[in-house]
């Protein structure tokens, strides 16, 4: 028999998660690293619309959740960049398939295959 309700720790999971990736700019932050944009300045050009204090504050999430690390190249000017961990790829594949979800249901909607009156059909 199924549970009729989330338990205490599956919906602490979920507000943790959602905490972290819930924000529309950790996607797109996510994103950006596994195409190798891995710098914050290039990060911040490559992200439209996204502030540098925002960026910050999204990049300060991800590497406390442990799905991005942070090395420091020294020299006269530090060279910071961002490399996704394994559970950040793990992550990023998964945003992969939403977008493609996504992708793939407004394509249907757009040809008129999807609607309020029209249930979506097996395999496709």
């Amino acid at each position: 028999m199924k549970p009729r309700y989330l338990s205490l720790k599956e919906r602490t999971a979920f507000r943790r998660l959602e905490d972290v990736v819930g924000c529309k700019w950790s996607a797109a932050v996510v994103a950006a690293i596994a195409r190798g944009v891995t710098r914050p300045g290039q990060l911040e050009r490559f992200i439209p619309g996204i502030s540098t204090k925002v960026l910050n504050e999204r990049l300060r999430k991800l590497l406390d959740y442990g799905l991005i690390t942070r090395t420091e190249k020294p020299g006269r000017i530090p060279e910071v960049h961002y490399h996704l961990t394994s559970t950040g790829q793990k992550l990023s594949a998964i945003l992969d398939q939403l977008r493609e979800l996504d992708e793939e249901h407004a394509r249907q909607m757009q040809e008129g295959r999807l609607g309020p009156d029209r249930p979506a059909q097996p395999g496709g």
